[in-house]
Parts: C-alpha cells; sequence; structure tokens
C-alpha cells in the first residue's frame, strides 16, 4: 500500500520541476503548496511571488488566499496589483507560472470561464482573474489538475487561456509535455498504467516511446509537505 495520496504526488512531482531562484508566479491551492515544498527542500532561493502583490514572500503556513496578512510580513516586498502585473509578469520577470483548469486541450489551451454554452452555461466558473496575463507572459507555464474526461476534453467549451507556453501538465496519473505542438504523456505515477491515463483523456492521447514512472515521495518530501498542510489546518 502507497504512503501518500494522488494531492500529494501531484504537488511533490511539480516540486520538483522548481529549482534554485525561478521567479514563480503561485497561485493559492496546489501551485503554492507545490511552491513552498520546493522552497523547503531542494530549491530554498526558489522566489514566490503572489498576484496579491507580494514578492519573496516566505510563509511559515499555507496562505488560505492571496489576500493572507503572512504573505505581506514575510515578503522583501509589497507592490500593488497593477505593478505586479505591469513590471513584474508582462515585464518578463516570472520564470514559471501556475495554472489550474476545469477544462484543458490537447494543446494546452485552458478553461476556466464556464462549462457548457457561454449564454446559458451549466456551470459558471471563477473566470480567467489573472491567468490570460500569466499564459502569455510567463516564460515557462505549469499546470496542475486532475485528470477526467470531464477536463481533458476534445474541445474547450470557452478558450480562457492560451496554451502555448504550457511546458508541463500534471495530474494524478502522470506528467504529460508537449511535442509537436500537442500534449504528450511522458511518465506515469506509480502503479498507474498507460491504458488507464488514455482511458481518462478525452482524446486520442499521444504516448511518448519512452513513458517512464514518477518517482514516489520521499520520506523527505512526504515530511516537508505534510508539515506545511498540518500548519495551514492549524
Amino acid at each position: 500500500m502507497r504512503g501518500w495520496t494522488a494531492e500529494e504526488m501531484m504537488a511533490v512531482e511539480a516540486a520538483r520541476r522548481l529549482h534554485d531562484r525561478t521567479v514563480c508566479f503561485v497561485g493559492i491551492g496546489l501551485p503554492s503548496l507545490a511552491a513552498n515544498l520546493a522552497r523547503r527542500t531542494h530549491a530554498p532561493g526558489c522566489v514566490l511571488v503572489y498576484e496579491s502583490g507580494a514578492i519573496e514572500a516566505k510563509p511559515e503556513a499555507l496562505p488560505l488566499s492571496i489576500g493572507d496578512g503572512e504573505l505581506a510580513e514575510t515578503a522583501v516586498a509589497v507592490v500593488s496589483v497593477p505593478e505586479m502585473f505591469a513590471y513584474w509578469l508582462q515585464g518578463g520577470r516570472i520564470d514559471v507560472g501556475f495554472l489550474g483548469a476545469a477544462q484543458i486541450d490537447r494543446h494546452g489551451n485552458l478553461n476556466s470561464t464556464v462549462i457548457g454554452p457561454y449564454e446559458r452555461p451549466a456551470v459558471r466558473l471563477p473566470g480567467g482573474g489573472g491567468a490570460p496575463e500569466v499564459a502569455l507572459a510567463a516564460r515557462d507555464v505549469f499546470v496542475t489538475l486532475r485528470h477526467s474526461r470531464q477536463a481533458f476534453v476534445e474541445r474547450l467549451d470557452f478558450t480562457t487561456s492560451l496554451g502555448e507556453r504550457v511546458r508541463v501538465v500534471v495530474t494524478d496519473l502522470g506528467v504529460l509535455e508537449p511535442a509537436g505542438g500537442e500534449l504528450t504523456l511522458v511518465a506515469t505515477h506509480p502503479g498507474v498504467g498507460v491504458g488507464e491515463v488514455r482511458e481518462a483523456t478525452g482524446w486520442d492521447l499521444r504516448v511518448a516511446d519512452d513513458v517512464r514512472e514518477t518517482t514516489p515521495p520521499s520520506a523527505a518530501e512526504l515530511a516537508a509537505l505534510r508539515a506545511l498542510r498540518t500548519r495551514a489546518a492549524a
């Protein structure tokens, strides 16, 4: 029996892709978990930038929102939201932007706006927020979301963010990277087969010739991850 959850595997795999001094535009939830895990393990110099304007924040506990006071208290500087987008993001100073979504297509385009027709949606989602700007201005975009046919669709109900800068998609089943303009399965998590990933994808998924298995979370990674979550729960 494995000693970690699917969400923990996702966070660990995403964190491993962040390096020391990477300037990372962080969102709340799994992106914040992954970025703070990287900072507490192999990449202590990873620079966390939050949409609220906190630059190089070093929270001791996971922030509950981008307005969490600890972000400002632990940041090197706090700037206005317009300055954050105009000078930092659109100025080309962000190495990695994390995004999530309700839907993704084979080209990495994302939908976080509506499910169903825009005029009469079955579900109205939170919307783009800063995601369209992150998708276009960050040097690389990392996407994290759970893998299902409802999320990995042949055609988006609405295109919120373009996928041209998506470099990796980390899911609860494996890892996809673009090849020839199309997302390609390059790794599966322990215990997950290629067929399972294909079955959970709404298009004919391209698979790399040498699909690898991701390395399970180490004891140190899990301890750091769970400590972050414990402090957040407290």
